[in-house]
């Protein structure tokens, strides 16, 4: 698998065991070295050379044995493609085919396919494979001593192995090479001298982004740097976060969208580890928030410094509480977000409409998980539903383009117009209010992230996503088997991770956010001096008898106009009157543009029984 440039990002052997790569790029030497040990005419003969097969059977007439083979590049091709013992059938056999691959593919196609499948010495086969795994770098980096030695080693693979006999590996690549001016030395590219007899290892195979690997092999946009930094920070932070613990993240370029790391899990070879944890479907905790703040500032209901109240509340059976079971009362729209706190997020989105707002999310490209059977409902404020970490890297990279979601490019094959998600107005609010909160403790930065943390329930999952206008990065962290990590947060568990993500990208200048904070509407800028919002009819705590024919009229007052109606977290349409589904206890919930609320409980009895 390829990442940007071409760069080798992970070798897996064939299912024959080799270890085989197209031939690419080969820089300066190694291709005329190779054609004038091998092939000094390949370019002008149809595939057999008649001085070379003249020569060689004068030489076999006088000896009565094969001295020089007369063996073309084509006709070598030929034996790689069909192996057989070697024989005078068998030398017929590759001049036969040397010509007609000839003829046919043409002499680039014929030398390209002995680059790629020339024996390197075990199972290692072609000149880039040989080229990464004994100097661990690109045919076209290496010196010209190290492409004489790769031009040699396929006379006879076995005997001139440079990883176990590198003295006759050395010897054989001199005999290539013209004389040196200085003995023992030889001069690399660049005027950089090598000693002659430099210690050479076969290299582990490359194994970056194993999960993406295993998945669909080929070329990416991944950065080869990047995800070798990422993967390391990742193994160095894993055992802190206790053990049995998983660590996947993802790294986007905001300008195109692609794909600079994918970092799938750090234990690939553990139970469980195969699993890509960036596509898997996971509880986001409070990472939602802020594009249901995003909306309902799109919507009117609020602005960032409109005054919400978090007081208890109920929707329906639902009574969302705070992580911290404090209740905060009146704060703004910006601290709310910012601190995280639940209930006025619950309650904006159901004054938005839940179904509506998945709906929205899952026009974007980025579709909300839920249980067998369940609709959209205001727990999605709280991680009630699912998504992946790629699916949230989508929506956290539109925040930083403007409001505009678009598919990711991983593979350069993804293609799709971007869906707005929020208008540029609230997606420029957004990063306003999230850039404002500090770093984690201890940690420091030169980027200007706009960060948002969350946790599940039960502390199953623990996540961190922020952006910049050149990056986005989401990290999620949590056990392989899905059990609870009691006590990791993710501010505590995920977000220094994000920040030290960071660190390994440019550093991005500041940004002067009071540029960017919009003038907002005269009705949304300051919390006016109202009565306190209060239901009027029905009243609280009292039984109605329930008649379907006849709608019940809804009034409030107090708090600032106009008002929001929900029935058991259920918003009302345009007209204040509800007509109840049937008799038991419903709960009344209103709004005002402020985000105030008040509720009721009431009571309807059948009297016709």
């Amino acid at each position: 698998m390829r990442g940007a440039g071409g760069a080798v990002l992970s070798i897996r052997t064939t299912p024959d065991g080799a270890v085989r790569l197209a031939a690419g790029a080969m820089g300066d030497d190694i291709v005329p070295l190779l054609l004038a040990r091998e092939d000094r005419r390949f370019w002008w003969h149809p595939g057999v050379d008649p001085l070379a097969l003249t020569r060689a059977a004068g030489q076999f007439v006088t000896h009565g044995r094969i001295i020089s083979g007369g063996s073309t590049l084509a006709m070598q091709v030929a034996r790689l493609l069909e192996p057989h013992p070697r024989s005078l059938a068998g030398k017929l056999h590759d001049t036969l085919r040397a010509l007609q691959l000839t003829l046919h593919h043409g002499r680039p196609w014929v030398l390209q396919t002995y680059l790629t499948l020339a024996p390197m010495g075990g199972n290692i086969e072609g000149f880039r494979a040989a080229a990464l795994l004994y100097y661990a770098q690109e045919p076209a980096h290496l010196t010209r001593r190290q492409a004489a030695l790769l031009v040699a080693l396929p006379q006879s693979p076995t005997r001139l192995r440079p990883d176990r006999h590198p003295q006759a590996a050395q010897n054989a690549a001199r005999r290539i090479l013209p004389p040196l001016p200085l003995a023992g030395e030889g001069r690399g590219e660049g005027g950089v001298t090598e000693p002659a007899n430099a210690e050479i290892m076969r290299h582990l195979l490359p194994s970056l982004a194993r999960h993406l690997a295993q998945n669909r092999p080929g070329p990416t946009t991944i950065d080869p740097i990047l995800q070798a930094q990422t993967e390391a920070l990742a193994q160095r932070e894993s055992p802190y976060l206790g053990p049995d613990t998983d660590i996947a993240a993802i790294i986007i370029r905001n300008q195109d969208r692609t794909v600079q790391a994918y970092l799938g899990g750090t234990h690939f070879f553990e139970p469980r580890g195969m699993v890509d944890r960036i596509r898997a479907i996971r509880s986001p905790g409070s990472t939602l928030k802020p594009f249901i703040y995003a909306r309902a500032f799109d919507a009117g209901l609020a602005a960032p410094n409109t005054w919400l109240t978090d007081a208890p509340m109920r929707l329906g059976t639902y009574a969302p509480r705070n992580f911290d079971h404090e209740e905060h009362g009146g704060l703004t729209a910006a601290d709310a977000l910012r601190r995280s706190v639940n209930r006025p997020a619950v309650l904006l989105l159901a004054a938005l409409g839940p179904q509506k707002f998945a709906a929205s999310l899952s026009a974007a490209g980025t579709p909300l998980v839920l249980p067998r059977g369940a609709t959209p409902s205001a727990a999605l404020a709280l991680g009630g539903a699912g998504i992946s970490p790629w699916g949230l890297a989508t929506l956290y990279t539109a925040l930083a383009k403007d409001g505009q979601a678009g598919p990711l490019t991983l593979y350069g094959d993804e293609h799709g117009p971007a869906t707005p998600i929020c208008s540029p107005n609230a997606a420029k609010q957004i990063a306003t209010i999230l850039r404002a909160q500090p770093p984690p403790p201890g940690i420091a930065t030169d980027h200007p992230i706009a960060w948002k943390t969350g946790t599940s329930y039960g502390f199953r999952d623990a996540w961190a996503a922020g952006f910049t206008p050149g990056y986005t990065v989401v990290v999620w962290t949590g056990r392989r088997d899905g059990s609870p990590q009691p006590g990791i947060t993710g501010r505590d568990g995920a977000a220094p991770l994000l920040f030290r993500l960071f660190a390994l990208l440019p550093p991005e200048p500041a940004i002067d956010d009071a540029a960017l904070v919009a003038v907002l509407a005269p009705a949304l800028s300051r919390r006016a001096h109202a009565a306190p919002l209060r239901i009027l009819f029905p009243p609280g705590d009292v039984t109605l008898a329930y008649d379907p024919a006849a709608p019940i009229d809804l009034r409030a007052a107090g708090g600032r106009p106009p008002y929001a109606w929900l029935i058991d977290g259920r918003p009302l349409g345009a007209r204040p009157t509800w007509t109840a589904a049937g008799p038991g206890t419903s709960h009344i919930t209103v709004l005002d543009r402020d985000g105030q609320a008040a509720s009721e409980d009431v009571r309807l009895l059948d009297e016709t029984r």
